[in-house]
Parts: C-alpha cells; structure tokens; sequence
C-alpha cells in the first residue's frame, strides 16, 4: 500500500530531525502530514508532605502547553515552506500516565515518524512512547536520531532479517521506500550454525521479484552482540535505513523492548523503520 498519511511526534525543542524527515517523505510521496505535539501535564506527588501550591500547578501546566504550542506552529512553518499537504494537533497527556490519547491519533495513519531520545534534551516519556506507539497503534514507526540525517531518500537500505512474522511485517510495511532505493541489503545474523544453505534467500527473491536490486549478508558467529553486528555494519557500509521487526513482551501494562531492539535504538545512527 502506498504511504498517503504520515504523522509525525513533534519533538518541543531543538531542531526538530524527526519532523524535517517526515515532511520530505511526505514531499517525496505526496502525502499528508500530521505534526502531533504533546503537552505533558505536571503529576502532584500522592507522597507530598503539604498540598502543592495553586500558582505553582497553573504556571506548570501553562508551561507545558506553551511549550507543545510553540513546537506546533513551528511544524507548521516547516511544512508551509516544504509546500506540503499538513495539519498539526495537540494532545495532552498525564506525565507517567496512559498513552490512550496519543495512540488513537497514531491509529489512523499509514507511518508514525518519531525522534530517537536525546539524552542532551530530554523529553518525557520518550522511550515509553516509542514502545507504546510501535506495539500498541498497529502502525509501522519510523525513528529518526537525535543528531539527525546526512539525507531525506534512504538509497542504501538494511534490511534485518531472521525470518520471524515481526521482521516479515516490517519488511511488508516498507515496501513502499524499499522500492524507492537503489540497493538492498538482506543481512542475517547467524549466533548458531543454521540447517538453512541459503539463509535469506527466500525473502530476497520476494524482493526481487519486485524489481529491487538484493544482495544477501550472513554474519555468522559474531563477536558482538547481535545489536552491535547490525550497528557495525551500518557504519561499515554507509546504510541509510535499516528495515527491522520489533520485539517485546508486555508487563504491568509496559512494554519492553527486547536487548537487540533497545541497544539499536539507544545507539543508532541512520533511521529505522520498524513494525511489530
């Protein structure tokens, strides 16, 4: 299916990677984009010796809701001048609360764009936000790093591939930039010796068979962890994508992420397009 609606989490503060990258894949696609900025709500500790102060409550809370503001009209700006088809929202949440309201705008679009968490500029409940957008929406996400991207057309793409459902679902919603690169790389990461002769070569004949250009990595035995394989290489060979499933279990209604996940997306480079 192609990509006709994107939204995008709009970071509050700094330069805003996450939202540049969403505009030019809506530029590029010719689609409509939402900038979603998030106003989180101060929580009153239940601990709190004394009552927490009435002004103090309101000049947070007016803080918060200031801050989403300004990072709304500045998406605006920035899709204004990239002369795409855009709207931008705000949603309100409580810190440390559910995510019920942020999920039901994530829910109706084709990709959800969001910043990898910086640790010069935190926001709240970034990390949790990732996980609950790619586990709990049913829509593929999108992370951009924190410092950015060298360029908007990914034309070098990794893709991971262990042959599970979530990496096959990952492959399946990025089809559509797939299609766009120039070339593809299916890497395997092989811990133990595998009864498989070709590993990967059945999901890249699928890719072939629509038009791409493949080529198959199998990196077996490595001497790192499986995260640091798949971020090496990235540096290696100048990927500017990479294609992954997503795992996790929940707990506590929290999802964490599986090591492998969670080392790529605390250490990435390139953006990563992933699907659970």
């Amino acid at each position: 299916m192609p990509i006709k609606d994107i939204l995008t989490v709009v970071d509050l503060s700094g330069s805003r990677p996450a939202s540049k990258y969403a505009i030019e894949l809506a530029r590029q696609y010719d689609a409509h984009i939402t900038g979603l900025a998030i106003s989180f709500e101060p929580v009153v500790p239940a601990f709190a010796a004394a009552p927490m102060p009435v002004d103090y409550l309101q000049a947070a809370h007016e803080q918060s809701v200031g801050a989403a503001k300004h990072a709304k009209a500045e998406f605006d700006e920035l899709a204004r001048l990239a002369a795409v088809k855009s709207e931008s929202r705000m949603a309100e949440i409580l810190t440390g609360g559910p995510l019920e309201s942020v999920m039901t705008h994530c829910r109706t679009t084709d990709l959800v764009v969001i910043g990898q968490a910086n640790p010069d500029a935190p926001e709240p409940m970034r990390e949790l936000l990732i996980e609950t957008v790619l586990f709990e929406s049913g829509v593929p996400v999108l992370l951009v790093p924190y410092i950015g991207t060298k360029s908007f057309e990914p034309n070098n793409v990794l893709v991971g591939w262990d042959g599970s459902s979530t990496a096959t679902r990952a492959v399946h919603a990025s089809l559509p930039l797939l299609e766009k690169a120039d070339k593809i790389t299916v890497l395997v990461i092989e811990k133990e010796q595998s009864r498989d002769s070709q590993p990967g070569a059945d999901i890249a004949t699928y890719l072939a068979r629509h038009n791409m250009d493949v080529t198959i990595e199998v990196i077996s035995n490595p001497q790192t962890g499986v995260a640091d394989a798949v971020l090496n290489y990235v540096s290696d060979h100048g990927n500017d994508l990479v294609v992954m499933g997503g795992y996790g279990h929940s707990r506590m209604r929290e999802f964490l992420f599986g090591g492998a996940t969670r080392e790529i997306l605390s250490a990435m480079t390139v953006p990563v397009f992933m699907a659970h």
